[in-house]
């Protein structure tokens, strides 16, 4: 696919600041399990925060693809990086879509700047791609809110400034029961739990954010009541282009790696590039990544285009990312024993990879969806 010239500039404006910013810092940032604070806020300066939102909020006022460019080659660099920017496309998604004015002028700009992080939160012990098993509650007290529940695996649960919690407020309505509030997470009653240690994406900051009696004012109600499970689904056909964005960026990470050690290990008197087992593993790999890239591109050109994105973004995650996890293996495999080795670029993206097929919904809810809209036709 042929980019504009625009797109292709902030394709290269990504990639230049991924190889000086993100890449040599990626090693250390997933050994420590540090937060990128820092890099998130050089990102907020170079404009890499909030991609579509409008630029009167503060946002770069791009499109879907530019969206989807962005997270590949910012995952190129360190996939928990290009997480954060994701993220933050969701939550000013959400305002810029549901919230009143009042809430977009509090908060978009805070996240897109770096001064506030945001919290995403549905998933619970229960609930995980079974969103309408939701036990989270608010309930109406005054002319306000109390809230009640516990949300586990939560992005940046660590060091959030403000939640977007999804929340049962009417129990006999099912899925039309469900609301969405935001929450300032130093109120009282908002409790953290430990961060959780993971497989991979280790920068990357989850945990439980818990809510004890959490009052909340009127205005803290995002879009109507009783349509928060509608509104928080109606923006994953979105993060799930960014999710499988940035699974292209694995596997194009991986390959680069690979090239390179292929031309420069040698077996047997010669470069292992010259095995065509090898050169096999290479083809599959950039076939894969291209077509990829591909189906998450058209996903996006759905969303920009106003029509049903819904099958193309699923095939789109769920091929990037079963993709990312054989190619990072395959990886390994060309690079041997040293690419088991703590420390060496391959190891870090087979770890970082695995996760693309379970966050954003499961790769066999990707499956479902798929069938569901097939049968629909």
């Amino acid at each position: 696919m042929f980019l504009s010239t625009e797109h292709q500039q902030v394709a290269d404006m990504t990639r230049r600041f991924a190889d000086r910013m993100i890449r040599p810092e990626a090693e250390r940032l997933d050994r420590e399990e540090a937060f990128a604070a820092g890099i998130y806020r050089e990102m907020a300066r170079n404009g890499l925060f909030g991609i579509t939102t409008p630029d009167r909020y503060g946002g770069a006022g791009l499109d879907n693809l530019a969206y989807s460019i962005v997270m590949e080659e910012l995952s190129r660099g360190y996939a928990s990086v290009a997480d954060q920017c994701g993220l933050v496309e969701l939550l000013t998604t959400l305002l810029c879509k549901y919230g009143t004015e009042e809430q977009r002028q509090r908060w978009i700009r805070p996240l897109i700047e770096g001064e506030k992080w945001g919290a995403y939160c549905i998933t619970e012990a229960g609930a995980g791609s079974d969103v309408s098993a939701v036990r989270t509650t608010a309930v109406r007290k005054g002319s306000g809110w109390v809230l009640n529940g516990s949300k586990l695996w939560i992005h940046n649960a660590p060091v959030a400034d403000v939640a977007f919690v999804l929340a049962r407020t009417d129990p006999e309505a099912g899925k039309r029961g469900m609301s969405i509030f935001i929450v300032d997470c130093h109120s009282p009653g908002v409790f953290r739990g430990p961060k959780e240690h993971k497989l991979g994406q280790r920068s990357s900051q989850i945990g439980e954010l818990g809510f004890s009696d959490v009052g909340l004012p009127e205005e803290a109600l995002l879009g109507p009541e009783g349509r928060g499970f509608h509104i928080m689904m109606s923006v994953l056909e979105k993060g799930r282009v960014g999710i499988g964005a940035l699974a292209v960026g694995i596997i194009q990470a991986a390959l680069e790696a690979s090239i390179e050690q292929a031309k420069l290990r040698r077996q047997f008197g010669q470069a292992i590039a010259e095995f065509q087992a090898i050169q096999f593993m290479l083809a599959d790999m950039a076939k894969d990544a291209e077509a990829a890239r591909l189906l998450v591109r058209s996903a996006a050109l759905k969303l920009d285009a106003g029509v049903d994105a819904a099958m193309a973004s699923s095939m789109a995650k769920c091929f990037a990312a079963d993709a990312a996890v054989l190619h990072t293996a395959n990886a390994i495999q060309i690079f041997g024993g040293s690419g088991y080795i703590l420390g060496y670029e391959v190891e870090r993206l087979y770890r970082d990879a695995k996760i693309t097929q379970i966050y954003e919904g499961t790769n066999q809810i990707q499956r479902v969806i798929i069938a569901r809209k097939l049968l629909q036709q």
